[in-house]
């Protein structure tokens, strides 16, 4: 055999056995070995813990699913610094076999800057290569396990199970009854990720040390010059939201009175999503004298310190803004919470912009764009106090229309506009539309989704002790699961202007 033909039939080998593999047996395998990683942490058997993060990051199971997250996820094509990307069934099996402890040695990481959210300056994004990602995420499964045990309560960032709206709905528990806190910790920690002590991190964090180390000092490339990391988890690494969760543990045992009665009283609750914090009490004087201090001890610890500019103290009267929402107390007692004004406007704006760069786009392409970003942005805020907030955003949807409609057909007259984008349509007589034509050639009439037709749906908080990892919860997140996707299906078979846009015409 020659070795053109040896080397294609390791190709064929190679590309069979990724295509065949059964995800769902490496995914149990995996479990199972996490599961007894999350029963030794809690017996407090740190030498089994050990021994069993072992077992599953030299396991050819667990690197197969490490692989398969990384080039699964969305920056699969985005190369690190050496510009390699793993496409085809050989490449990725290929970089199984070469996740290996012995010998590893990370490349820098490729420096890039993204604009903030708030449009003003920019923030440094850490790309590494594909490899150290999957070494990256081979080692956070062992690592999940244990984020989730030490984690607090009401922590949500970068956790399984976990979203926003949980966070969200645990502040209306601790703000929303008539004798709740008054006074919230609006905080801010100053450049989180980049900031963490490099030395509590490698004495705290319960993984290979010599693993740790060097993802921790791997250094970044900017401009053709390799830049040294003394402090801090480079954001766009896959194991660094479970570092940071890892470092603010603690936080909210830190801040609660110890007693039952001095909870009562003080009105303490700490609610996090990663670096992002408030912490509510009975009073100002509370919050700036005893919480503070504190917070400040405890982050100091660990290397970090509050934003003075950005951390305030507001009376929950004023309102305030937490993770794209707005939640405040009325004058008639209840506690609303609804979309943050900032937010509609940036999200407005984003429309705006992309009527603007479509005017010469294909209407039906237009309108599958608006519809995705409709429903996304839609679906976000469809938990809370958001009808009014959705009607005006199809007031001004309709006027941006407007606007690029006659723009675009400067030479006609508005009735004939009028008439060749917008219909009725169950009550409503102006619905944006446009004929299209399915396989069989057939007209339909594709609609524009309105953000009113998402219906207000109250999420339903996970329980805070909940861990995916012990046994005692698997009944209640199957439960969980399974309430999830019957609201999906409710949702979905009754907005069928919104997700079933194509219909007869």
């Amino acid at each position: 055999m020659t070795a053109t033909q040896s080397t294609g039939a390791l190709s064929a080998k190679a590309d069979k056995s990724w295509s065949t593999i059964n995800w769902d047996q490496i995914k149990a395998f995996v479990f199972r070995l996490q599961v007894r990683i999350a029963k030794a942490e809690r017996a407090g058997r740190k030498g089994k813990v050990k021994a069993l993060q072992r077992l599953l990051t030299t396991s050819f199971y667990g690197k197969c699913l490490s692989v398969k997250r990384v080039t699964s996820s969305a920056g699969a094509k985005t190369p690190g610094i050496d510009n390699v990307i793993w496409s085809t069934d050989l490449q990725k099996m290929r970089a199984v076999k070469s996740l290996k402890r012995k010998g590893y040695k990370p490349q820098p990481l490729r420096r890039i800057y993204i604009p903030k959210k708030t449009g003003k300056g920019q923030r440094p994004l850490s790309i590494p290569t594909l490899k150290c990602r999957a070494m990256q995420a081979l080692h956070l499964l062992a690592l999940e396990p244990i984020v989730e045990e030490r984690a607090d309560p009401n922590a949500y960032g970068f956790r399984m199970k976990r979203s926003t709206h949980d966070a969200i709905e645990q502040c209306f528990i601790a703000l929303g009854r008539a004798k709740s806190a008054t006074f919230v910790l609006e905080g801010d920690i100053r450049n989180c990720f980049g900031q963490i002590n490099h030395d509590w991190l490698l004495e705290n964090i319960p993984m290979d040390k010599t693993i740790l180390r060097k993802f921790l000092k791997a250094g970044f490339m900017e401009k053709g010059h390799l830049n040294p990391t003394t402090k801090g988890t480079p954001q766009g690494s896959v194991i660094s939201p479970a570092l940071t969760v890892i470092t603010l543990a603690g936080l909210e045992g830190k801040l609660r009175p110890a007693s039952e009665n001095q909870r009562k009283g003080k009105k303490i609750n700490t609610i996090s999503y990663a670096d992002d914090f408030i912490v509510t009490a009975a009073s100002a004087e509370l919050l700036q004298n005893e919480v503070m201090p504190k917070l400040v001890e405890f982050l100091k610890t660990v290397g970090l310190e509050l934003s003075t500019e950005k951390t305030k103290i507001t009376p929950i009267e004023k309102g305030f803004d937490f993770l794209g929402f707005t939640m405040r107390k009325y004058k008639n007692g209840k506690v609303l919470t609804k979309p943050s004004k900032i937010n509609i406007k940036r999200f407005l704006k984003e429309i705006r912009e992309l009527i603007r760069k479509g005017a010469a786009l294909p209407t039906d392409k237009l309108i599958h764009a608006l519809n995705e970003k409709i429903t996304g942005w839609t679906n976000y805020y469809r938990s809370v106090v958001a009808s009014k907030v959705f009607a005006q955003i199809d007031h001004e949807l309709f006027q941006a229309l407007k606007r690029w409609a006659l723009k675009r057909h400067s030479r006609k007259g508005i009735k004939w506009i009028m008439k060749h984008y917008w219909k009725s349509h169950k009550g409503d007589n102006w619905r944006f539309y446009c004929l299209i034509k399915d396989k069989e050639g057939k007209k339909k009439t594709l609609f524009l989704k309105r953000a009113i037709d998402t219906k207000i749906r109250r999420h339903i908080k996970i329980v805070a002790k909940a861990n995916p990892f012990d046994p005692f919860y698997k009944e209640y997140f199957v439960k969980r699961e399974q309430e999830k996707q019957r609201r999906c299906k409710l949702s979905y078979d009754t907005e069928l202007t919104g997700l079933k846009t194509i219909q007869p015409y």
